[in-house]
């Protein structure tokens, strides 16, 4: 504990009740961590929770699709052919991608 950021330490009692509800609290907020939890909302006040998922998933349509782009420019510039399936991937994930931005923009409304 010598070399610990936070020395200090505060010791707040509560109710069997009150623990449950700040353990559905931090559910909600998906968090495990019950100092950082409390110490967020005793300095804030509040903790605002934003749901990253399609943003994710998106950049991991994107990334494969940077793979596959990177894999048809080597073998081109290599003078190897070029595969109409690997342009048929490119599509299909170029829709994923339109199809995925379009429910993340309707989610938004």
């Amino acid at each position: 504990m010598v070399n610990r950021k936070r020395s200090i330490i505060l010791r707040c009692p509560v109710t069997v009740e009150e623990r449950n509800l700040i353990e559905q609290k931090m559910a909600q907020l998906q968090t495990k961590r019950i100092g950082a939890y409390l110490r967020k909302m005793a300095i804030d006040g509040y903790i605002i929770y934003v749901d990253t998922r399609d943003i994710k998933e998106m950049n991991k349509l994107l990334s494969a699709i940077g793979r596959n782009i990177n894999q048809i420019a080597k073998r081109i510039n290599a003078g190897g052919p070029t595969y109409r399936a690997d342009i048929e991937e490119i599509r299909e994930r170029l829709d994923q991608i339109w199809q995925l931005q379009r429910r993340i923009l309707l989610s938004q409304r």
